[in-house]
C-alpha cells in the first residue's frame, strides 16, 4: 500500500510540472509576441509620416497598373503547381471545389488588385475592385457555414478565435498610428459577418436538435430568417443605426447587406456542387468535354452579362446602388470557369496561395507601409522618385516599398496567428483540461474566413483630393 502511495506521489509530481510548463511556454510565447508587435507598430508608425512623400492623387497611372498585373500573370503561370487527388473510391477521384489553396490564391490576385488600386488610382477599376470586395465578404459567410455545419463548434474558444484574428493587430495598429478604424471598415464588416453566420447555423441546429426538423429544412428555414432579419434591417430606417458610428461604416455595410448572407447560401449548396464536381470530372475515364466547356462558356456568360448591365457603368455612386444585388453574378461566373475541369480544381499557382494568406495583414498596412500618411501620400525611398521622376526610379522605388511592406506583413501574420494560438489554448485548457489544442487544428479550422482581405478605402473621396 505504501509503495502504491509512493507511485501517486511521484506521477503527480511529474504531472504539474509539465501543466506548469505548457503555461510558461505559452506565456513566454505570448510575451515574445507582444514585443514583436510593439516594434512593428513602432515601424508602421514612422513609415507613416516619412518625408519625402507626394501626394496619391499625383500617381494616377494605369498602363503601369496593367503592366503590374502581367508581370503577376507571368509570376502565377511560373508557379503553377498541381496537387493530386487525396483518395479514390471504386474509380471516382475526389474533386474538390474551391480547396483551401485555390482560396487563397484566389484572395492572393484579388489582394494585389486592391493594393495596385489604391498605389496607382485606378479609378476606371472601381467597379470590378467593389466586386472583388464583396467576393471576400462573401467568403466570411461561405467559409464559417462549411466550418459550423461540419464541426459544430459554437464555443466561446471558437468565437474568441476569430475575434482575435480578425481584429487584433488591426485594432492596436489604429490605435499606435492614430487613425480611426473607418480605414480598416472590412474588419467590423467581417466581424459581424462571422456572428451573423454563426447565429444562423446555431439557430438550424436548434431546429434540428431540439425541434425535431430535418437537415434540409432546418437550414432552409434558419437561412431565410437570417434573410427577413436582413431585409427588416437594411431595407428600412433601422439601417439608420449604422450613422452612430459614422457615415463610411453606414454606407460600407449597406454596400455588403446581403454578401455574407449569399455565402451563407452557397456554402448550404456546397454538398450538391460537390456531388455534381463528382459526376462532371471526378469519373475515372475523366472529365466530362460538353460539361466542361459548356460550364465554362456559362460561366463567362454571367461575367459578360454582368459587366454589360453593371459593370460598365462610369458613375460609382450609380453602380453602388446595384451592386448589394448583383455582385455574385461575376463571382458565380469565375468560380465556374476556375472549377471546369479536374485538372483546375487541383492546381493552383503558389505564389498567389503566398500572398492570399498574409490579406489582413497587408490590407491594413498597405496604408502605412506601401502608402504612408494614411494612405494619402506615395513615400520617396529612392531618389529621384517623385511624382515627376524618372519612371524606372519609380518603379524601383515602388518595388522596395513593396518587399519592405509585404516582409512586415508576413512577421505581423504570424504574431497574429501566435497571439491567437496562446490566447484559445489558454481557454480550452480551463475550460476543458484534458483536451489539448493544437496548431495544425487551429490552421483547418480557419479555412476561407481567417484572414478576410480588404480593399478600397474611402467612397467619398474616391476620386478626388487625396484620400481613397
Amino acid at each position: 500500500m505504501s509503495t502504491l502511495k509512493e507511485v501517486e506521489a511521484v506521477l503527480n509530481k511529474e504531472n504539474k510540472p509539465t501543466q506548469h510548463h505548457s503555461y510558461w511556454t505559452n506565456g513566454k510565447e505570448f510575451i515574445l509576441s507582444q514585443a514583436k508587435v510593439i516594434l512593428i507598430l513602432a515601424f508602421a508608425y514612422f513609415c507613416d509620416q516619412w518625408e519625402p512623400s507626394y501626394p496619391r492623387n499625383e500617381n494616377h497611372n494605369m498602363p503601369l497598373f496593367w503592366v503590374c498585373h502581367a508581370v503577376l500573370a507571368i509570376v502565377t503561370f511560373m508557379t503553377w503547381e498541381r496537387v493530386p487527388p487525396r483518395d479514390s473510391n471504386g474509380g471516382s477521384i475526389r474533386v474538390t471545389p474551391l480547396s483551401r489553396c485555390q482560396t487563397e490564391e484566389w484572395k492572393g490576385w484579388m489582394q494585389f488588385a486592391f493594393i495596385m488600386y489604391h498605389y496607382y488610382r485606378a479609378w476606371s477599376a472601381y467597379n470590378w475592385i467593389r466586386v472583388f470586395v464583396s467576393s471576400y465578404v462573401w467568403m466570411t459567410g461561405f467559409g464559417n457555414f462549411l466550418y459550423f455545419d461540419k464541426k459544430r463548434d459554437f464555443s466561446i474558444s471558437r468565437m474568441i478565435s476569430m475575434w482575435i484574428r480578425i481584429n487584433y493587430f488591426p485594432l492596436l495598429l489604429s490605435w499606435s498610428v492614430g487613425v480611426p478604424l473607418d480605414l480598416y471598415y472590412v474588419v467590423p464588416l467581417h466581424t459581424v459577418g462571422f456572428f451573423i453566420t454563426l447565429v444562423t447555423c446555431r439557430f438550424a441546429f436548434f431546429l434540428e436538435e431540439n425541434c425535431g426538423v430535418s437537415y434540409w429544412n432546418s437550414r432552409v428555414a434558419a437561412i431565410a430568417f437570417s434573410l427577413l432579419v436582413h431585409v427588416c434591417f437594411y431595407e428600412t430606417p433601422n439601417v439608420d443605426f449604422l450613422l452612430k458610428f459614422s457615415d463610411e461604416i453606414h454606407f460600407r455595410f449597406q454596400a455588403d447587406k446581403y454578401s455574407a448572407w449569399i455565402g451563407i447560401v452557397c456554402g448550404f449548396l456546397m454538398k450538391r456542387v460537390t456531388q455534381y464536381m463528382a459526376w462532371a470530372y471526378g469519373g475515372a475515364a475523366g472529365d466530362k468535354t460538353h460539361v466542361k466547356w459548356a460550364q465554362r462558356i456559362f460561366g463567362i456568360l454571367l461575367i459578360v452579362a454582368w459587366y454589360q448591365m453593371f459593370g460598365y457603368i462610369d458613375d460609382k455612386y450609380k453602380y453602388n446602388a446595384y451592386h448589394p444585388y448583383v455582385f455574385f453574378i461575376p463571382l458565380l461566373g469565375w468560380l465556374m470557369v476556375r472549377n471546369s475541369s479536374r485538372y483546375l480544381t487541383e492546381s493552383h499557382s503558389t505564389f498567389l496561395e503566398f500572398l492570399g494568406r498574409n490579406t489582413l495583414e497587408t490590407y491594413v498596412l498597405q496604408f502605412h507601409l506601401f502608402m504612408n500618411h494614411s494612405v494619402q501620400h506615395i513615400p520617396v525611398i529612392i531618389p529621384g522618385s517623385e511624382s515627376d521622376g524618372n519612371i524606372y526610379l519609380k518603379t524601383a522605388n515602388m518595388l522596395l516599398c513593396g518587399i519592405v511592406f509585404v516582409a512586415v506583413a508576413v512577421q505581423a501574420r504570424k504574431i497574429t496567428v501566435s497571439t491567437q494560438t496562446s490566447v484559445t489554448n489558454v481557454i480550452d485548457a480551463c475550460s476543458k483540461p484534458a483536451e489539448v489544442s493544437s496548431d495544425v487544428d487551429m490552421e483547418e479550422t480557419v479555412v476561407l474566413t481567417e484572414e478576410p482581405v480588404m480593399v478600397e478605402n474611402d467612397r467619398k473621396n474616391l476620386d478626388t483630393d487625396a484620400k481613397v
